[in-house]
């Protein structure tokens, strides 16, 4: 059940001893039944912890990514869409912060039911971008007038040109529609 404001998030529940580990959010994307974490920017958003007994077990979303009316792909952190970081219009849906060592999207939650999006404008310049990018890591760089943030269930955006798009980090393609939509308590993960 997605989590709701105030309400507690998951159980405690003894840790199986036949868990299947996942050490990246690629596969973790691509688990079938409970998992417990060991890396990646999903771990990092729940704060890394040690393994222990018993375990916290929670419900995440997940983000289906469609390029060019393609066929679906699951995602569970992120989906970048770019042309190139220093120009042009970049595109960061959010299911979780962190992208890396990046506090992207500080409000995110990997179980409200909603992605978080941050878009740089087109038009922001190569000097903003640079300062932006070194508030990053604290996650200072918005409010800023050329980044768009907001809440989304899904979306669809349509580029002038191709843009590269990364789901979870590894590069998926390339495309001139891209359509994010989140999948609402698609998981069941232990930490």
């Amino acid at each position: 059940m997605t989590i709701r404001r105030g309400e507690p998030w998951g159980s405690e529940v003894p840790r199986p001893a036949d868990l299947s580990v996942a050490a990246s959010d690629r596969a973790l994307a691509a688990a079938d039944g409970p998992i417990g974490l060991a890396g990646g920017d999903v771990f990092r958003s729940l704060g890394s912890p040690p393994p222990r007994d018993p375990v916290q077990q929670v419900e995440l979303d997940a983000i289906e990514v469609v390029l060019d009316d393609g066929q679906p792909l699951l995602g569970v952190a992120h989906v970048v869409a770019r042309r190139s970081w220093w120009r042009g219009r970049v595109v960061a849906c959010m299911n979780v912060d962190h992208l890396g060592e990046w506090n992207v999207a500080p409000r995110a939650h990997p179980n409200d039911g909603r992605l978080d999006v941050v878009e740089c404008a087109a038009g922001m310049s190569v000097r903003a971008r640079w300062a932006a990018r070194s508030r990053l890591p604290a996650g200072t760089h918005v409010p800023h007038p050329d980044i768009e943030v907001g809440r989304i269930t899904d979306r669809r955006w349509e580029f002038d040109r191709a843009h590269r798009v990364w789901v979870d980090g590894e590069h998926v393609g390339s495309t001139r529609t891209l359509t994010v939509r989140c999948l609402a308590d698609r998981f069941t993960v232990l930490f």
